[in-house]
């Protein structure tokens, strides 16, 4: 069966640097992107900057196959946006000798089975190969597999906007006037929110950043007014690090969202628990809870929803496989990144053993791992794939020296992310 590729579900930063650490080694692989190109979540928030530089986004193996094919790389302390992380890291390295060949785009996973055996049978389980069944050019198609990497993340499940993380009543009904993640406020979204109220959803790295756009479009059109609802009962907190914060545009960040309330700029309306949505005159009815009261937000006529995203895993559905019961995460991952407990930069390092499934050689990879968590890093993503393909490729003293060096704060970027809230 060791003959049999490995298969990596998810084209981003992590599926591909697993990729790159199998072709270094001279592992058969093959990646299966659903979308028609590598970096696809990404390039939902092209316009956005991140807070880390180069420096943490490019990983050693990736490196090691682009400097084959006279790529140049980016100056490492600058800071790239999401489509500069495509167009001069993602799309190169997917081009390169080593992984072109092996890359499916437009071919999204539908399932993953054990040959022949399904998820109650234990006989012979673990020498039986892996199904991966997707889909591409309109065909169903299967190919067998000794290993699957789930590095898929989470940007295209974003979480509802509802108290307690269920869709609000109306919420669905009310979709084409609300928008999940980072809208480009100042490019081609800007005429959708130019002079219009705009009520903002969430209190992660995202939110934030909609905000500051919103302000900046507010500067030249004076009729846009601001919203911004948040669960907890103060945006203490929120502000990071400031001047102390080892990034600092991430520092200058929080800096910035405390000077526009000062000088009320947003509206904020916190302990507010959303309940309803309903469509008044064309414009948005949005009902809820403040302080155990019933409260009516003013008429609003967009929402930007920034309330992190989840994990899917319908295709996991016939093999074995945990999640943890809070988070979503693998469940070894949960008590050392539990956003309760933890920040980015006090998530210790791990790799395969924190990262096994019951199913062996099955993985769970990147902001997948961490599920409902917001904070994953990119560069901690790079460390958990080259460690399980240690692992696969029968290293074990490799796969357990899991090596990573962040700064004191960690290394986070403005979107997500909610996740989406770390890079």
């Amino acid at each position: 069966m060791n003959s049999l590729p490995v298969a990596i579900i998810g084209g981003g930063p992590v599926g591909l640097a697993a990729a790159a650490h199998l072709a270094v080694r001279d592992v058969p692989f093959v990646l299966f992107e659903g979308k028609s190109e590598v970096g696809a979540s990404i390039l939902e928030w092209k316009h956005v900057s991140l807070f880390s530089p180069w420096k943490y986004n490019i990983d050693r193996a990736a490196k090691s196959l682009l400097e084959k094919e006279s790529w140049k790389e980016p100056a490492g302390d600058h800071l790239p946006t999401g489509e500069q992380l495509v167009q001069d890291y993602l799309q190169p390295l997917a081009e390169t000798k080593a992984l072109k060949p092996y890359i499916y785009t437009n071919a999204p996973v539908q399932s993953i089975y054990r040959k022949g055996i399904d998820k109650i049978k234990d006989h012979n389980r673990e020498n039986t190969p892996f199904i991966i069944r997707y889909k591409q050019d309109n065909d169903q198609k299967t190919l067998r597999a000794r290993a699957v990497i789930d590095a898929t993340g989470t940007w295209f499940s974003p979480n509802p906007i509802g108290a307690g993380g269920v869709p609000a009543i109306g919420e669905e009904e009310a979709k084409d006037s609300i928008y999940y993640g980072i809208p480009d406020v100042k490019g081609k979204d800007r005429s959708r929110y130019e002079g219009k109220t705009i009520l903002v959803v969430g209190s992660g790295h995202s939110a934030i950043h909609t905000l500051l756009d919103l302000a900046q479009l507010k500067e030249a059109a004076p009729s846009t007014r601001i919203l911004w609802a948040i669960r907890r009962n103060s945006p203490n907190g929120l502000f990071g690090g400031g001047q102390e914060d080892a990034l600092p545009a991430r520092g200058q960040l929080g800096l910035a969202l405390e000077a526009l309330l000062s000088k009320q700029k947003v509206e904020l309306i916190s302990s507010f628990e959303m309940e309803q949505i309903d469509r008044v005159e064309g414009r948005l009815s949005v009902v809820g809870v403040q302080n155990e009261s019933p409260i009516s937000l003013p008429l609003v006529d967009e929402i930007v929803a920034n309330t992190g995203a989840r994990p899917t895993v319908d295709y996991h559905r016939d093999i074995r496989y945990q999640l943890d019961s809070k988070l979503e995460s693998v469940p070894a991952l949960a008590p050392l990144i539990d956003p309760n407990i933890h920040s980015c930069g006090t998530v210790r390092p791990h790799g395969e053993k924190e990262l096994r499934q019951p199913e062996k050689n099955f993985y769970i990879a990147g902001v997948k791992s961490y599920g409902r968590a917001p904070t994953f890093l990119l560069a901690t993503g790079y460390e958990q794939v080259r460690s399980i393909v240690a692992s696969l490729a029968g290293s074990k003293k490799e796969a357990e020296r899991v090596e990573l060096q962040l700064p004191k704060t960690g290394v986070c970027k403005s979107d997500f992310l909610a996740k989406r809230s770390c890079c």
